[in-house]
């Protein structure tokens, strides 16, 4: 009897630290919740020049791109880059990486120590196009590559596959140049078209950890198969081109 009170007294323990540990971090959410808006608030003139600045940076960068697949076409024969999206964080989201990173609350902190505010997607048609049009981006002397990571050959454990990369790409106002951080995100539309479905389905709060769990398991399968996929639609493309290759050599050499 004794020992199933200490067990129940320390259950209790346990319980309280736990409310605690919610109450506590519910109260530092809120209180930075109001300090960001508080901070925006009485610094909104410099807060929306600072996102003017990212919107310009995604102008450039997106540039960059339309004249890589312009030119590419014009070689090849074909568009290597089927679509591009950007975007800016929302509030809400600069908020939310303040807390994950613990930064302090000001624009100067923001500005360096969140970096992917600023947000270019490439969809590309096959994986081959994304480490060529990656390469040929990285070659242009005024971006300068801050972080790499491959997940496409290197998949994270749910499946997601991209190439990211953080670069500085400098704008001109119009009595200086500025460097600004931009995220790049690389994917093929397989790539992508999963990414948009895990990214809804892990919001979903109604369901139960064993549905959630069953779901993890599908996408990763999921995961799978489109990286199959794209392995035999960029085999299919090779074999094409091959076979062009090889008929365009037997022609020059009838000719000569």
């Amino acid at each position: 009897m004794k020992k199933n009170l200490v067990v129940i007294e320390e259950l209790k323990k346990q319980g309280k630290a736990l409310l605690d540990a919610r109450r506590d971090n519910f109260v530092k959410q809120n209180l930075l919740s109001d300090e960001f808006l508080d901070m925006v608030q009485k610094n909104k003139k410099p807060f929306d020049l600072l996102m003017s600045y990212y919107e310009c940076a995604i102008m450039e960068i997106e540039t960059k791109f339309r004249v890589l697949n312009h030119e590419l076409s014009l070689e090849y024969d074909g568009n290597p880059i089927e679509s591009i999206k950007t975007r800016v964080k929302s509030y809400d989201s600069i908020m939310k990486k303040i807390r994950r990173k613990d930064i302090p609350v000001s624009l100067e902190s923001i500005e360096e120590n969140i970096r992917d505010i600023a947000g270019v997607r490439v969809i590309c048609s096959f994986p081959d196009d994304i480490y060529a049009l990656a390469e040929s981006f990285l070659r242009q002397d005024d971006i300068v590559l801050i972080e790499k990571k491959d997940y496409i050959k290197n998949p994270k454990p749910s499946g997601y596959r991209s190439l990211h990369l953080i670069v500085q790409v400098p704008i001109f106002l119009q009595n200086e140049k500025k460097m600004v951080y931009v995220e790049v995100q690389f994917r093929t539309i397989a790539m992508d078209f999963w990414a948009s479905l895990d990214h809804k389905m892990r919001y979903k709060k109604e369901l139960s950890s064993e549905e959630v769990e069953i779901l993890q398991e599908e996408l990763y399968d999921c995961a799978r198969q489109s990286a199959a996929l794209d392995e035999r639609m960029q085999g299919i493309r090779d074999r094409i081109a091959n076979k062009q290759r090889s008929e365009t050599l037997l022609i020059e050499d009838k000719k000569m």
